[in-house]
């Protein structure tokens, strides 16, 4: 992964038009370390050729976009992708690579404190104090409902505290190749989380690897057991494109992002016209900005699939 980085990084420099605006000439290849079936726990994939889409023709909302072909590692799309930008809750994918990479036991039983209170910004939890829940709830709700005070908890029962999981996850960062991010903390609620949209590839590309990252973060839904006169409360995905089970989508891994500084957030893996694609969207404005964006990057890449294939028959497109 720090190949890729570093090709990216080369090529950008090299690359003041596509520094500043999203109209490549054509794709690039990125070096994605490519990942067998095997790792991946899938079959393999049919690889289909993805033509070159119009870059013209797509116009996002978010600041900060990038689109990877995530089998042959072209870019497909870019606007201000080496741009260094917070990230909120994106960062929970970090948190729980963390977290597996410690191989610490999933059903330990750890109680919510008042040390998992978030008091940076005061935000409110559905997991009230006491809550017990095994590691591996902690990491599912983490993950797909974006839950603070489960990835406070997680961090705070690391081997050495919150201190060493902070410091392990920057580690983590380096060895991926993501020069350009820096983390404060395992929930993202800290301003100072921040990365660009090139190492979110990265981030991505390695949350990958990790089969419980992409069952937790398309999970639905999920119930957990917690105090009070409600003994049972409903955790559901942040991204509502995994929450409404839609059809024409085919997401492998999501997380949804959002504090003031970082605006929407959104990442994926998701198969769209036959081919795997790593989406970073970070910094729009409105509540279901990035979701349309990840709509109109599907309808975009659809259409020049199908204007390819009309051309390929001879048909008008």
């Amino acid at each position: 992964m720090r190949s890729m980085t570093i090709l990216l990084s080369a090529w950008l420099a090299a690359s003041p038009v596509f520094a500043d605006s999203a109209l490549q000439a054509s794709p690039r290849p990125l070096g994605l370390a490519r990942s067998t079936p095997e790792q991946l726990g899938t079959s393999a994939p049919t690889v289909v050729a993805l033509p070159t889409p119009d870059r013209r023709k797509l116009s996002l909302r978010s600041d900060t976009a990038l689109i990877v072909d995530q089998e042959r590692g072209h870019i497909l799309y870019a606007k201000n992708s080496h741009h260094v930008k917070p990230i909120a809750s994106i960062t929970k994918l970090m948190t729980a690579m963390v977290v597996l990479d410690a191989g610490l036991p999933g059903y330990t039983r750890i109680r919510i404190a008042d040390a998992d209170k978030d008091r940076i910004r005061y935000s409110r939890s559905h997991l009230p104090l006491g809550s017990l829940l095994t590691r591996e709830e902690l990491l599912r709700i983490a993950l797909m409902a974006s839950e603070n005070r489960a990835a406070a908890a997680l961090a705070r029962t690391y081997p050495g505290g919150t201190k060493a999981f902070v410091k392990a996850m920057n580690r983590k960062a380096q060895s991926l190749g993501m020069r350009n991010t820096t983390f404060f903390d395992a929930t993202g609620l800290h301003g100072g989380n921040t990365s660009t949209a090139e190492d979110l590839v990265a981030l991505l590309q390695a949350s990958y690897n990790y089969p419980k990252i992409r069952e937790y973060t398309t999970m639905p839904y999920y119930v957990v057991r917690t105090p009070g006169k409600v003994h049972r409360k409903l955790f559901t995905n942040t991204n509502r494109l995994v929450r409404g089970q839609r059809p024409d989508w085919a997401i492998g891994l999501s997380k949804t992002g959002y504090i003031l500084e970082a605006g929407r957030c959104l990442v994926m893996q998701a198969e769209i016209a036959s081919r795997p694609l790593l989406i970073v969207l970070l910094d729009a404005w409105g509540k279901y900005t990035s979701i349309g964006d990840a709509n109109r990057i599907r309808k975009w890449l659809e259409k020049a699939v199908n204007q390819h294939a009309d051309a390929a028959d001879g048909r008008p497109s």
